[in-house]
């Protein structure tokens, strides 16, 4: 009797152990994991002006919120962009599971060259785990105030594009339709041998 309690007692040891584990484990993997993507576009305002928008967005595609969400983007140097509107840097209470937060800002270029931008961070708080931080996706060059294709001759190829893709069927039955015509018409180099 002394040893079937014993057994008893070991085996509900090892199921209260083991349920501990398995909670601190679940506990454990209840983590944010943030998916930050930024993209920046270039937009010419007039000739020797052109303005970036910067648009960052985070998701939360983890089991837990987080808390105290804080975006910074430094990489824009104050020598070769100016902030039109926006501010490089946001911060929000708190991202749920699912859920997505955006910013933007726009920036004028200063200076011409190609420019490479770095990661945006973002730091964010887990009750659980402190402070963690999460980087963004990193963006294409840009190739600030370059030279471009004038507009004018940009401009006749498009028109012409279009036109060809519009009317590209129709020509080709049409150039078909000559081409047969052309065929029966035009005597064959059999018939004027036997005359």
């Amino acid at each position: 009797m002394e040893m079937g309690m014993r057994k008893q007692r070991s085996v509900s040891a090892l199921v209260f152990l083991a349920l501990i584990s398995a909670s601190m484990a679940t506990s454990e993997s209840e983590v944010p994991f943030m998916v930050v993507h930024k993209k920046a576009s270039l937009s010419s305002i007039k000739s020797g002006v052109q303005r970036v928008f910067v648009t960052v967005d985070i998701y939360n595609q983890g089991s837990s919120s987080a808390y105290d969400v804080n975006l910074v983007d430094d990489t824009w140097n104050s020598n070769l962009f100016e902030i039109v509107s926006g501010n490089t840097s946001k911060s929000w209470a708190k991202l749920d599971v699912g859920q997505v937060l955006s910013h933007w800002f726009e920036l004028k270029s200063k200076k011409k060259g190609l420019f490479y931008g770095s990661p945006a961070v973002v730091t964010f708080r887990v009750p659980s785990k402190g402070v963690l931080q999460a980087y963004s996706t990193p963006i294409l060059p840009l190739d600030v105030l370059a030279e471009t294709i004038p507009e004018k001759k940009l401009d006749l190829v498009m028109r012409l594009s279009r036109l060809v893709g519009r009317f590209g069927p129709q020509f080709s039955v049409l150039s078909i339709i000559v081409t047969f015509v052309y065929l029966m018409v035009t005597p064959s180099k059999a018939s004027k041998k036997k005359r």
